[in-house]
């Protein structure tokens, strides 16, 4: 029987990828960083939660393993499990361990949709403890002091069934983001797609509008990801309206009436 341990280099982000910082979180992820300290970041979806990361990362030099949770997340898929492999047992290292034995940042995006039961393993690590227990091989993996655990979860989809405890959420230096203002947004939306400020602009009045019917029809409004989108598909040559129609409007909403409604706003700018 042996292990089986995966390289993290492939992880590694080697070009600065691009973050307009909307405060001190630079700051504030560095001092957690050289602290050990685990990190919580919560904001909206498409706000640059997963770009900070991948920031970050790039700006200490660390590998980055991101792991987007879900329903079906086990503790297996995290610490690791034993495979069969050409008649011989062995052992694979999951993101999890895999990020401690590499002193690698772990990034565990949308925390709450794991189950809670897979939930628990990250308590050991976000502590002082700073320990992986490995129960199916008897090993206690102690992180290194460039390892790094950060999660993430949105706030607004908030319920009794998805909500992070507080024994989980009390161990992290919590960090909140949200939309950029909209001058800073406009900058974003111009360097990632191409487009002109004029337009670019006009994306992000148009993101307001629809953030304002939160609550009142849509779960969520215009994310900066989506108006990125949509700006792409414009210096691409597809019209304003169809552009805000399909990058938008159709990711926001399934309902005919809001649908029109996302639309009717969209026309009045463009």
């Amino acid at each position: 029987m042996t292990a089986r341990v995966l390289k993290t280099e492939e992880y590694r982000i080697t070009d600065e990828p691009y973050y307009a910082a909307q405060g001190e979180e630079i700051v504030l992820f560095e001092a957690a960083y050289q602290n050990r300290l685990p990190v919580l970041l919560k904001g909206p979806t498409g706000c640059g939660k997963t770009r900070f990361m991948e920031h970050m990362a790039w700006r200490l030099k660390r590998p980055l393993i991101t792991v987007s949770c879900h329903d079906d997340l086990t503790a297996s898929d995290l610490v690791g499990r034993y495979l069969i492999t050409a008649g011989e047992t062995v052992w694979v290292d999951g993101p999890m361990a895999r990020a401690v034995r590499a002193g690698a940042i772990l990034y565990l995006d949308e925390i709450v949709e794991a189950r809670k039961d897979t939930t628990v393993v990250i308590h050991p690590l976000a502590d002082d403890r700073r320990v992986l227990p490995m129960e199916k091989t008897g090993e206690l993996l102690e992180a290194s002091p460039e390892f790094c655990l950060a999660i993430s979860y949105n706030p607004g989809y908030q319920s009794v069934l998805k909500d992070l405890k507080q024994s989980t959420r009390q161990r992290f230096v919590a960090l909140e983001f949200n939309y950029p203002k909209p001058e800073l947004e406009q900058k974003i939306i111009e360097r990632e797609s191409g487009i002109n400020a004029t337009v670019a602009a006009k994306l992000v009045k148009f993101a307001g509008m629809t953030r304002n019917l939160k609550g009142q029809g849509l779960d969520e409004g215009a994310s900066t990801r989506l108006l990125v989108h949509a700006g792409k598909l414009i210096a691409a040559g597809i019209t304003p309206q169809s552009a805000c129609r399909g990058a938008i409007a159709e990711a926001l909403t399934d309902d005919s009436e809001m649908l029109a409604a996302v639309n009717e706003l969209s026309a009045s700018l463009f």
